[in-house]
């Protein structure tokens, strides 16, 4: 199951990689109404959710702590590029991410992902390490791809031709 997950965390990230081809820093911290989570904070906060749920499957952090404040959950995204890293360092964040889960992940067996969450704040919701895993890879991962899509209609972009 869980190659099935990552397949799914792999082509969702391809497109979230695929919605900020070629655009520009200005363009990257842009936010309209109705629609204040930019490509720049939504790509950062996938990169920081990835470290959270490496940190629940026993990885130690590897992102600086000035991402916590960028990217967590509650903070809020800042229309001035100056704020956040590249678009370039934010892709390779997301793919050093990626790698990072992925092989994670497969190096565990199916009783370690059945342990339950160390996080005892969130075992109501995601009882196993496998339960909040499939979710962060998976709905929150999609979760906002779909918010990038709509930013890209909210600036004017179809929804899959680069900048």
């Amino acid at each position: 199951m869980i190659r099935a997950v990552l397949n799914s965390y792999l082509l969702t990230l391809a497109d979230v990689r695929a919605a900020v081809e070629g655009l520009p820093a200005d363009l990257m911290v842009r936010q309209f109404p109705g629609v204040p989570n930019h490509p720049a904070w939504t790509i950062g906060h996938l990169v920081y959710s990835a470290q959270a749920i490496g940190g629940e499957l026993g990885l130690d952090p590897w992102l600086p702590s000035s991402w916590v404040a960028l990217f967590s959950t509650g903070s809020i995204p800042l229309p001035d590029a100056a704020v956040y890293p590249s678009r370039s360092e934010l892709l390779g964040a997301l793919e050093d991410a990626q790698n990072r889960i992925t092989r994670c992940l497969n190096s565990l067996n199916p009783e370690a992902l059945a342990a339950p969450l160390p996080d005892v704040r969130f075992r109501s919701i995601f009882p196993s390490l496998g339960h909040a895993a499939v979710h962060v890879l998976s709905g929150h991962t999609s979760f906002h791809l779909g918010q990038l899509s709509v930013w890209r209609r909210a600036a004017g972009l179809s929804s899959r031709e680069p900048a």
